[in-house]
């Protein structure tokens, strides 16, 4: 039930009756504002520029909107460059990273704040819970089953945040 879900707040009473199927016309929602999306990308550059590059043009885009980030936790690849940019474009940073990655994700120093977990299902209803939308960058398998889960939980009804993927452009890269 909703009032069990550790991610979404209980639904008002008009929530409730709208979603049972009451037609009453309710007042238009406000428009939303997203104060802190979470990014799903890969602790590793990839393989090709345009994948920093879209890490880069999102960081930078959250920075201009006034939007923070909570992510992965690591310091380096496309996690680290993100993380990196919105933190010095002025806005907060939140990393979440199970204990075991650290070692692997986190070279030198920290980006911004960094919640440890014990897991990665402590990891993601961790950033589920901090973020209001989920955007995924290029990543591997991780990255994937971090944002093929947001869209099981949006179909679920655990979350009604939106989920998008971000591809880079690959037409500067054709010959």
């Amino acid at each position: 039930t909703t009032a069990l879900n550790p991610i979404l707040p209980p639904r008002t009473r008009e929530e409730t009756s709208q979603a049972m199927g009451d037609t009453t016309a309710a007042a238009p929602a406000p428009p939303r504002k997203f104060g802190r999306i979470c990014v799903f990308c890969g602790s590793n550059s990839g393989n090709r520029a345009v994948f920093g590059d879209a890490a880069l043009e999102l960081g930078q885009g959250l920075v201009t909107r006034g939007v923070d980030l909570v992510y992965g936790g690591g310091s380096i690849g496309l996690m680290g460059l993100i993380a990196q940019t919105v933190l010095d474009g002025g806005c907060r940073v939140l990393g979440v990273i199970p204990r075991a990655l650290m070692p692997l994700e986190i070279s030198g120093a920290s980006v911004g704040e960094v919640k440890i977990v014990s897991d990665m299902h402590e990891r993601k209803a961790e950033m589920a819970r901090q973020a209001d939308a989920f955007i995924a960058l290029p990543g591997g398998y991780g990255t994937m089953e971090e944002l093929l889960e947001m869209i099981t939980w949006s179909q679920l009804g655990i979350h009604d945040k939106p989920v998008s993927i971000m591809t880079p452009s690959t037409s500067n890269t054709l010959p």
